[in-house]
């Protein structure tokens, strides 16, 4: 079958394409065209198994040659490759579906003609950047880190031409990426930098005067310590963050909640659940929630309830948290789908129910795979190798079903 004609406009080609993430075009480009590996191999001059080694990462595209075999061969649009830079300068905002075209026109003709930044301009970055964390959520860091730096290289090149408000205004914007690039980059197990960025929007929210964002970064840094396993830091973060001048409720909300994790992760059931009912009190009175926190509802929060029974193993309480947070996601949210069901997957396997766990590791396979890695990936591991020591024989299966993708 040929490829369809327009099977460039499909928003996650071209932010693959925009990123250079080779293991996801493929991918993608094949469901796009119902096309076979050994098609796409003809097509871009490579075998099969070449072709599966670079889908399922275990090859990586660092040959001039074989890029160019594939943008050739799959007719990649130059306009959507960073090396059209010049002509373009911002490429990889090209996102149609996701983002705003007439948003994103405004941002190339500041850019590109050096028209004056001015408070509609402003605004027009500020709603690029919201329609950009959207479609993380359903492209994963991977793809959007590159899309997400360029726009903000851009951004930050405005600062010399913001005057009074404005520039206080463009700080706070400035802020809110770098808190941005610091989530993509701990999604991906890079601490340094993401600690790096959290250290930018923590300075850049100090000199606007934005405390909410001040809170917002201290209250992710907390997130980034649980991931870490620290959970003395994680509290005192999450606790630090909640009193944070300027704070609205929903980020104080956020922040208590983490100090909620923390305790989980430290044993400590009794605080760990008196800070999470306080944390959704706040938040169910909360009517000043920021933008970026557009996630944060009770489904979300059910979640992360969850998530402290897994520490605590209270394996039917985690059941029943994750199984009512999953089922409020939206179906873009497919990195947290990834990753909330990969831990009811654990939850199942702790509780000893090794058919669930398997069907629900299973059922998440795919995005655990494509914008779920490293954590999702790396909990759907800690499932096989639980199941395994269970003596479960879907431990096996699902070890297999890993090794076919890794």
């Amino acid at each position: 079958m040929e490829p369809e004609l327009d099977v460039w406009v499909h928003p996650d080609l071209r932010a693959a394409a925009a990123a250079e993430d080779w293991p996801t075009l493929l991918r993608r480009w094949r469901k796009a065209t119902r096309s076979s590996q050994s098609k796409l191999g003809a097509l871009v001059g490579l075998a099969q198994p070449d072709i599966s080694a670079i889908e399922n990462r275990r090859r990586a595209v660092t040959s001039v040659e074989v890029r160019q075999r594939i943008i050739d061969g799959l007719g990649i649009p130059a306009e959507l490759l960073g090396g059209a830079g010049a002509e373009m300068p911002l490429p990889s905002l090209a996102l149609p579906g996701l983002v705003d075209d007439s948003e994103t026109e405004r941002m190339r003709r500041i850019t590109a003609s050096g028209m004056r930044l001015d408070a509609p301009s402003l605004g027009a970055v500020e709603r690029l950047l919201a329609e950009h964390r959207r479609a993380e959520d359903t492209l994963g860091s991977r793809v959007m880190n590159t899309v997400v730096t360029k726009q903000f290289e851009a951004v930050a090149g405005l600062y010399e031409q913001a005057r009074g408000p404005l520039a206080d205004r463009l700080v706070r914007v400035m802020a809110e990426y770098a808190q941005f690039l610091a989530w993509m980059a701990q999604d991906q197990d890079n601490a340094a930098l993401a600690l790096a960025w959290f250290d930018r929007s923590y300075d850049w929210a100090l000199e606007s005067g934005y405390g909410d964002m001040a809170a917002t970064t201290m209250s992710m840094k907390a997130h980034l310590a649980w991931s870490q396993g620290r959970a003395r830091r994680t509290i005192r973060l999450g606790e630090a963050a909640a009193s944070t001048e300027g704070a609205s409720d929903a980020t104080k909300a956020m922040a208590v909640q983490m100090a909620g994790r923390g305790h989980a992760l430290h044993g400590d059931g009794a605080s760990a659940y008196r800070r999470l009912d306080e944390a959704q009190l706040i938040i169910a009175n909360a009517t000043d929630v920021p933008p970026w926190l557009y996630f944060y509802d009770e489904p979300w929060f059910a979640a992360q309830r969850g998530m402290a029974d897994l520490h605590l193993k209270d394996w039917p309480s985690a059941i029943r948290n994750l199984t009512e947070g999953l089922a409020g996601f939206a179906v873009g949210f497919r990195r947290d789908r990834a990753w909330y069901g990969a831990c009811l997957a654990h939850a199942y396997a702790g509780a000893g129910e090794a058919e669930a766990a398997l069907t629900t590791a299973t059922g998440i396979l795919a995005d655990a795979s494509e914008v779920g890695r490293p954590h999702a990936w790396g909990e759907l591991h800690k499932v096989g190798s639980l199941l395994l020591r269970q003596g479960a024989q879907q431990g096996r299966v699902l070890v297999d079903r890993l090794a076919e993708l890794d």
